[in-house]
């Protein structure tokens, strides 16, 4: 079941941290990260009593990345809202607010 039964839809926006597997975290180690978890924003692709399936939605990354998760994998899991749209005047709208953008 889903960390603390937190419910998740299909198309929600989430965080998750997930734990590295032992390459992920040799190698993070290598580069003086941290080794243990890593979070991800993604979208909810489905998530069932095995794990959940995700694309990645990090506003910074280039390529999406699809990731399918046990859930023994995953430490934690938070809905988040969409992302914000910067709009032609600059500002920010995040469903019905808007807020000053520079």
């Amino acid at each position: 079941m889903t960390p603390g039964c937190v419910a998740v839809e299909p198309g929600q926006r989430v965080v998750v941290r997930r734990r590295l597997s032992p390459q992920e975290a040799a190698q993070a180690r290598s580069l003086g990260q941290g080794a243990v978890w890593t979070d991800i924003i993604a979208l909810v692709v489905s998530s069932d009593l095995q794990g959940l399936t995700v694309v990645s939605d990090a506003p910074r990354q280039a390529v999406s990345q699809t990731l399918t998760l046990a859930w023994d994998q995953v430490e934690a899991l938070k809905p988040i809202p969409p992302r914000p749209v910067r709009r032609a005047d600059g500002s920010w709208t995040r469903g019905d607010k808007a807020t000053a953008g520079s």
